[in-house]
C-alpha cells in the first residue's frame, strides 16, 4: 500500500495488489483495504486455476473465464438465498396465521 488521499471527505487508500505476477495500484476506501486484498488474492487464485488447466491462453481470456466462473457462482448463491428467504417468509406467514388463529380462539373463550 502506498499513501492515502481524501476523496469526497473520505479517506482513500492506494493499495498494491498482485494478480498473475502483475502488480496493480488500486484506490479504495481506507476501511475496505482488507476486503480488496482478499478479493485480489481470490481472483489471483481463480485465474491461476484457469491458466493451469492449459485450455485457455492469454491473460485477457484467462481473466474473462475466471470472471464468468465467479459471476456464475455468485448468481447461484443469490438464487439459493432468494429461495431460502421465500421459504422463511412462508414459514413466518404460516406461524403468524397459527398465532392469529390461536389468539382468535382464546378471545372467543373469554367472551
Amino acid at each position: 500500500m502506498s499513501g492515502a488521499d481524501k476523496a469526497d471527505g473520505k479517506d482513500v487508500a492506494r493499495v498494491s495488489v498482485r494478480i498473475l505476477d502483475k502488480e496493480y495500484l488500486v484506490a479504495c476506501p481506507f476501511e475496505e483495504r482488507s476486503a480488496l486484498l482478499d478479493a485480489a488474492q481470490h481472483l489471483d487464485t481463480r485465474m491461476r486455476e484457469v491458466r493451469d488447466t492449459g485450455k485457455v491462453v492469454g491473460i485477457d481470456r484467462i481473466a474473462v473465464i475466471a470472471a464468468l466462473n465467479l459471476a456464475n457462482e455468485l448468481l447461484r448463491v443469490q438464487s439459493r438465498e432468494k429461495r431460502a428467504e421465500a421459504e422463511a417468509g412462508g414459514r413466518v406467514r404460516a406461524l403468524r396465521e397459527r398465532i392469529d388463529g390461536a389468539l382468535a380462539r382464546g378471545q372467543q373463550l373469554d367472551l
